[in-house]
């Protein structure tokens, strides 16, 4: 990470996370909670526009490379930005790669190697850790 980058972080509180986010992205993006499959408002989102983080609306994804996975996740082939970090998680008894938001360190959901050309890759996401804004057009 970069010096710009750094400073561009985002402390703050937990008490101001609790403030900030409703229960569910709270659980998501503060707990590493994950939310029932087929549930999240952005499963079936076909609109054109930018995904942002819930908790501090950075540029996450494109819907250009959103696609339907099966999963019952919003499903990504590549970020739209350098602002997701990539973990090691071991939870649940499984071996994969936790995504974050760089820049407030919110848990975002999972990368798998199982996605579609040309990367290859799924970024399996909960709706609860993102904000849609829509592509005006003109």
């Amino acid at each position: 990470m970069t010096e710009d980058q750094d400073k561009d972080k985002v402390d703050v509180p937990e008490q101001e996370w609790r403030e900030r986010l409703n229960d569910e992205q709270y659980h998501v993006l503060r707990e590493a909670g994950t939310e029932p499959a087929f549930s999240g408002r952005y499963v079936h989102n076909h609109e054109e526009g930018e995904y942002r983080c819930a908790g501090c609306g950075e540029l996450l994804f494109d819907s250009d490379a959103k696609y339907d996975s099966g999963s019952g996740w919003p499903s990504f082939t590549r970020p739209a930005s350098p602002a997701i970090s990539e973990h090691s998680d071991a939870s649940h008894g499984m071996r994969r790669v936790e995504v974050r938001c760089a820049k407030c360190d919110g848990h975002l959901g999972h990368l798998f190697p199982d996605g579609p050309g040309p990367t290859g890759l799924r970024y399996c996401i909960n709706s609860a850790s993102l904000d849609f804004k829509e592509r005006k057009e003109g």
